[in-house]
Formats: structure tokens, C-alpha cells, sequence
């Protein structure tokens, strides 16, 4: 009788281990809304958790359920999740912001359980996505750096460009920074940094500094939500911007496939590009960061964002060919406040 109710103590205390409830602060909000925790990734995985585990999260008067993850593409657009971050619990909404969507700040109180043991690994299996940072791992300069001539629609030849950031403390940098100096570079649209940033990151390129020193790149300091009005309003100044300089451009944020993919897809339809070409270079991102490939669950994933995002431009509504121009120029005159005549002077600009 005493074995068997130390064996039942000893059970309960294990499950109660696994499944027990971690408490901590939000230590740091950052710039696109993420929150940072206290909670160290140790504490974290000694008290059970384990990728692919479904948690309930308190977040401050919020109660909310999100998978444990690896990274944002894990879970669909505005969906919340949990990963690690500078050995860190932090929270994010993909494509959102955390912070502002549950009235959170720093000093806040966060708990985490687990509801489901593994309930989304299969879910993360199919999504996950790994890449290395070695130049010898990619077939080109330009996958290394995600760099290529936008090349759809109505625009014109040599005129556009995307990238990864060119002037930052990052291996693909250095390629970034030869390869837009060969296409001849004038004006850059910079969509993350912030002044303090900028300035920093002038030391790693002469060659973007100059562009910069010369009046023609706007840095905008841009979240990754779409659809909030900030970054309509920073948009508007990017595409001002563009419309007061000459091409060739060069649209970039930091690895030049979430913001800047998302600012290439309004150009390129509203340059009557066909919406395949338009969702399909979204994922090109992908395909160059993490080998993504055409016909996998993972590439419906992908592009299952840019589609979302549209879709949701639309109101729920499907996007296709016939109606993509519409369904941008909705977003550009209604949201951006783009008038009639600078979309005029835009489109001209891109031809």
C-alpha cells in the first residue's frame, strides 16, 4: 500500500512538474510590437515546454492560447505565438503587433501553461523552416543576399530592385552591398530602419551612405502590419519619396522578404502584374532563405500570406487576376492616401 502510494505521489508530482504554470514580466517591448519576457529559454524547457506544445498564455487581463514555435512563418498571418528570442521567452503576432493588439507594456505580468502536449508539431514539421548564414550553402550572390530585379507587370526593365539589408552587421550585407552598387543604385526605400539604427549602420557601406549623403534614401522605420495605419502613413512617405527620385530603386528592410515583400506586391499589381507573378515573388524569398520548393505544403504556407493579405485588403474576398489592381489601388488611395495624380506619377515612375 505504501509503494503504491508513493508511486502515485511520485506521478503526480512529475505531471505537475511538466504541465506547471511559468510566471515572469514583460522586460521589453520592441519597435514592431514583440514582447520580451524575463523568462529565460532555461527556465522555459526545465519546466516542460517543448516546441510544438500549444500554451495558454496570461498576458496582462488577456487570455489567449498560442503554439510554442521556432520562428514567425510557423504559424499564418496574425496568429500569435511563443518563441525564444535572445535566450528570452517573447510573444509576437505574425505579421502584427502583440503589444499594441492586447494593451501590453513593459512591467506587465505574463504566465504560460500547457494546454496541449504536442498538439502543433505536425503543424510545425510542415512549416519549419531552417537556413544558414554561410555563403557556401547557396547557389548564388544573389539567393545568398536575396537580391533581384523586380521583373513583373508594367515595370520596367532596370528600374526596381529588392534586397536584404546592404549596410548592417550581417554576412549577406557585403553581397547585398556589391550587388546594388552594380545595378547602379540611386534611391533607396528604406523600410526598417530607425534614425538611431541608420546611423549605425552607415558604417558597414560607403557605397549606401553616399546614396544616402546625397538626399535620395528615406528610411522609414516600418512594423509588419500591413494594416495598421502606421504603416500606411510611413508607406505614403516611402512612395512620395520614390516619386520625387529617380530609379533605379532599391525597396528593402532586413532580410527584404516580409515588408518589402509586401511593398513590391502592391507595386507589381498595381503595375498590372498578374496575381501568380505577384504571390510567386513573394515566396522567391523563401525559396532563397530556406529552399522552399514549389508544390510543398511549406510553399502553400508562404504564399498563403501574401494571399491572406490581399485578401483581407478585399474584405475576405478572393484576389485574382481580374481585380489585384483594384483590390491595391483600394489600399493606396483608401489607406496610404495616395491621390489619383501621385498614383499617376508613380506608375509613370516604374515604366
Amino acid at each position: 500500500m505504501i509503494k503504491k502510494i508513493f508511486v502515485l505521489l511520485l506521478i503526480v508530482s512529475i505531471s505537475t512538474f511538466i504541465f506547471a504554470t511559468i510566471s515572469g514580466t514583460i522586460s521589453e517591448v520592441d519597435k514592431y510590437g514583440n514582447v520580451h519576457t524575463d523568462i529565460s529559454e532555461a527556465v522555459f524547457i526545465e519546466g516542460g515546454f517543448e516546441l510544438g506544445d500549444m500554451l495558454g498564455v496570461k498576458a496582462g487581463e488577456n487570455a489567449l492560447t498560442a503554439p510554442f514555435v521556432t520562428t514567425y512563418g510557423d504559424v499564418d498571418r496574425g496568429t500569435p505565438l511563443v518563441r525564444i528570442s535572445g535566450g528570452n521567452v517573447m510573444m509576437a503576432i505574425n505579421y502584427g503587433n502583440f503589444a499594441e493588439t492586447y494593451s501590453l507594456e513593459t512591467g506587465s505580468k505574463v504566465s504560460f501553461d500547457i494546454l496541449e502536449k504536442g498538439s502543433y508539431k505536425e503543424e510545425l514539421e510542415i512549416r519549419h523552416l531552417v537556413r544558414t548564414d554561410e555563403r557556401e550553402d547557396y547557389a548564388s550572390d544573389e539567393i545568398f543576399a536575396n537580391f533581384r530585379e523586380v521583373d513583373m507587370g508594367n515595370i520596367g526593365k532596370g528600374i526596381l530592385y529588392r534586397s536584404s539589408h546592404p549596410s548592417i552587421d550581417d554576412p549577406r550585407a557585403p553581397y547585398a552591398n556589391s550587388l546594388i552598387e552594380n545595378a547602379g543604385i540611386k534611391t533607396v526605400i528604406n523600410l526598417s530602419d530607425s534614425d538611431e539604427e541608420l546611423a549605425e549602420n552607415f558604417n558597414y557601406s560607403d557605397y549606401y551612405k553616399s546614396i544616402a549623403d546625397n538626399g535620395n534614401l528615406i528610411n522609414l522605420n516600418m512594423s509588419v502590419d500591413l494594416l495598421s495605419d502606421a504603416f500606411a502613413s510611413k508607406l505614403k512617405s516611402g512612395l512620395l519619396f520614390m516619386i520625387e527620385k529617380e530609379p533605379p530603386y532599391l525597396i528593402h528592410c532586413v532580410e527584404g522578404k516580409d515588408r518589402a515583400g509586401m511593398v513590391v506586391a502592391l507595386l507589381g499589381a498595381l503595375m498590372d502584374a498578374p496575381a501568380e507573378d505577384i504571390f510567386s515573388d513573394y515566396v522567391v524569398s523563401y525559396e532563397n532563405y530556406y529552399n522552399v520548393e514549389n508544390g510543398t505544403p511549406a510553399y502553400d504556407a508562404v504564399e498563403n500570406i501574401i494571399i491572406d493579405i490581399f485578401e483581407t485588403i478585399n474584405d475576405g474576398d478572393p484576389v485574382n487576376d481580374e481585380n489585384i489592381k483594384e483590390v491595391a489601388l483600394k489600399y493606396l488611395t483608401e489607406r496610404v492616401g495616395l491621390t489619383p495624380e501621385e498614383i499617376d506619377s508613380l506608375e509613370a515612375k516604374l515604366k
